[in-house]
């Protein structure tokens, strides 16, 4: 049990003011469930209540809904499970039955993305060094619940003066003071020493809402050392500290995108090469196993389970590359998994599931492993849609080494200026060496002299995913969580060069 909405007398049509906060993590599926109770107020057990009805939804679905606003039908059932503990049974409760509509709601906490850039300049601060003046730095601690400090950020070192400026530098409010407005900030000033042994000259406490007020009297702080007042009956301070800007921005999220209406395109594409072994083989990968999903299924119905939250049409176009098509024999590096070209789509991921075990059944395994041809496919899509109306996710699903490496290379490049992510997962044993150099964490990949725009390729071998208990859900987890962790930054990082605001 999470939350409690507040209880609405003698209504029907029940408006609850109550608000509950989650944490939202795109790259999770968090699966909610919410019951609905006709009070009896002379109990305040819950399984005594009249239970009305319930619903499941997962918190991607009411973001990823149109404005953020989701309804859904609530349902009778039978019996009803409390706790783990408590059995009770609706005497009205037909299994499947509606019986109203619930109406969520959705909203980002404003004050958790707000951006704050400020200045600070000092005056006759203490002399430290020896043969000069002081090195001077300021470091900046967030309060916090428990008493303790934590560094939330350090200005740069200003050599050999007592009246330092320091630049402007940028934070955000959350790291600032966790969007406690009058929360203690406190500030430490150093000289900077070569052996790291700086030298404390002194420190000062703000808040935020200090700090807001901008350029003013108020703002100018005395630098305090408490062991120099113990010491020195006649001491005054060792220098102050003066605001000399502050200004604050809201940087906009994935969220903000999202229920501005901009929709995630998921494309997939399966590596159909030979490598991967025959189909009827318990050896293969591709093996169709009627107890449990191959490693190739379990990528793709972990990764698209989440992503088809954020596609309102739920329509998913689908591929496969590297195998011999009917009639003739034709090698393909794009064929469309449910033989329709001129409509690649599968209804939801069940229907692309459905499609990729067709495709099984009816081409053969040959190669090579070429991956710029889709990557270039799903591209040309993209290109025609960069108003920030959509984004595209391409999830490509391969078992061995990239056979066009300088084509796939240019392919991302070009694809790096398009709104465009590419997942690729490997699966099975094989060394997926050349697959890291795709993966521009380190060096962003470059072709003909020419460097990514932006890093859009995230890799993982699959392998790393297996839980050792044999529970497939629990990879299935795992894998979604970090394969897709970088989508909503590599979403923003185009919006923001291409200057593109969420709609309202």
């Amino acid at each position: 049990k999470f939350g409690r909405t507040e209880v609405i007398d003698n209504t029907l049509n029940p408006d609850f003011v109550r608000k509950f906060v989650l944490d939202f993590f795109f790259e999770e599926k968090q699966n909610l469930r919410f019951d609905v109770y006709n009070v009896d107020s002379r109990s305040s057990n819950i399984s005594k209540h009249d239970f009305l009805g319930q619903t499941f939804c997962t918190l991607g679905e009411i973001i990823g809904s149109k404005a953020g606003r989701l309804e859904n039908n609530l349902s009778t059932v039978l019996t009803h499970t409390i706790r783990h503990t408590h059995t009770i049974t609706n005497p009205n409760g037909i299994p499947g039955k509606k019986c109203g509509i619930i109406i969520f709601s959705a909203e980002e906490l404003s004050n958790c993305r707000d951006i704050a850039t400020m200045q600070m300049c000092a005056n006759k601060l203490d002399k430290k060094d020896f043969f000069g003046k002081s090195d001077p730095f300021l470091v900046f601690y967030r309060s916090n619940e428990d008493g303790t400090f934590t560094i939330c950020h350090k200005t740069e070192v200003v050599k050999n003066t007592l009246n330092p400026t320091w630049q402007p530098f940028t934070i955000p409010v959350r790291a600032l003071c966790n969007g406690d407005y009058d929360r203690t900030v406190k500030v430490d000033c150093y000289d900077w020493d070569r052996d790291g042994s700086h030298d404390f000259i002194g420190e000062f406490t703000t808040s935020y809402r200090e700090l807001s007020r901008g350029q003013n009297q108020f703002n100018v702080y005395e630098v305090l050392n408490p062991k120099k007042k113990g010491k020195k009956k006649k001491y005054i301070n060792s220098g102050t500290v003066t605001l000399l800007s502050f200004k604050v921005e809201s940087e906009y999220t994935f969220v903000d995108y999202i229920r501005g209406g901009t929709q995630l395109n998921f494309t997939v594409a399966i590596d159909f090469t030979a490598s991967n072994g025959n189909p009827s083989q318990p050896t293969s990968l591709h093996y169709m196993n009627p107890y449990q999903m191959n490693a190739y299924a379990m990528a793709l119905k972990a990764v698209g389970e989440i992503i088809q939250d954020y596609d309102s049409d739920k329509l998913f176009p689908a591929y496969g590359f590297g195998a011999k098509l009917p009639p003739d024999g034709k090698i393909s590096h794009e064929f469309p998994l449910n033989a329709d070209y001129e409509n690649p789509n599968c209804v939801g991921i069940e229907g692309v599931l459905e499609a990729y075990f067709q495709s099984l059944r009816t081409v053969k395994l040959y190669g090579p492993t070429n991956f710029a041809p889709v990557i270039n496919q799903v591209a040309r899509s993209a290109a025609n849609v960069t108003d920030g109306s959509q984004y595209f996710v391409l999830l490509m699903i391969t078992d061995g080494v990239i056979s066009d490496m300088l084509q796939t290379k240019e392919a991302i490049v070009n694809a790096a200026s398009l709104p465009m992510s590419i997942i690729i997962i490997g699966v099975g044993p094989a060394e997926f060496d050349a697959m890291e150099e795709l993966d521009g964490d380190e060096v962003r990949v470059s072709s003909r002299g020419r460097f990514a725009e932006r890093d859009i390729v995230q890799f993982v071998p699959f392998r790393d995913y297996i839980d050792r208990s044999g529970n497939q859900v629990l990879s299935m987890a795992r894998l979604a969580k970090d394969v897709l962790a970088e989508i909503p930054e590599q979403l923003l990082s185009f919006m923001k060069s291409r200057g593109i605001e969420p709609r309202p």
